[in-house]
């Protein structure tokens, strides 16, 4: 078994975007709930574990901004920026690099998925319509939720929260 990783946003917050996955998800294929992917693969280890504790403990709760949408071909997904979201991943690769295969090597690219496996027409659509209506807005980063993949559906397993105390200034 393995973890996934995720970003824990403020209650209002995720309500939006799992009413958006609702709307928009084929629901044969919505198996987990919206979510803002850190790492989607990591081995239940101890030393894991570890590594997302002493990152969340050092950080602080955060804001985060939906700056708009993105094709995914098939599907859109909303756009979030943060310097903090950019620095919590680095320590977060650093600490944790013999784990990660190649998928979460890549280029981090903060967002959140509301469509997908849908037609390409299906998806140009809705993207054209959310850009639209989009104006950006501001989302609260509040921890970590560290997730067991069961081949599909997802288990949550604990969240951990952001302990750091927020920069003066």
């Amino acid at each position: 078994m393995s973890f996934v990783l995720t970003l824990r946003l403020d209650e209002k917050s995720q309500a939006f975007f799992e009413k958006m996955r609702q709307q928009h998800f084929p629901p044969e294929r919505n198996q987990i709930a919206a979510h803002l992917t850190l790492f989607h693969q990591l081995p239940e280890t101890r030393d894991v574990v570890a590594s997302v504790e002493a990152v969340a403990d050092a950080q602080a709760v955060f804001s985060m901004n939906v700056t708009g949408l993105r094709s995914l071909g098939r599907g859109v997904a909303y756009t979030l920026a943060s310097p903090s979201v950019m620095e919590v991943h680095h320590q977060l690769a650093s600490s944790l690099a013999e784990y990660l295969i190649p998928q979460d090597r890549q280029r981090f690219s903060p967002h959140i998925v509301i469509q997908n496996k849908v037609t390409g027409d299906q998806a140009r659509t809705l993207l054209k319509t959310l850009q639209m209506q989009f104006s950006p807005w501001t989302v609260q980063a509040l921890g970590l939720d560290l997730w067991e993949y069961l081949g599909g559906p997802w288990r949550h397993e604990r969240f951990i929260d952001f302990k750091g105390r927020p920069a003066e200034g």
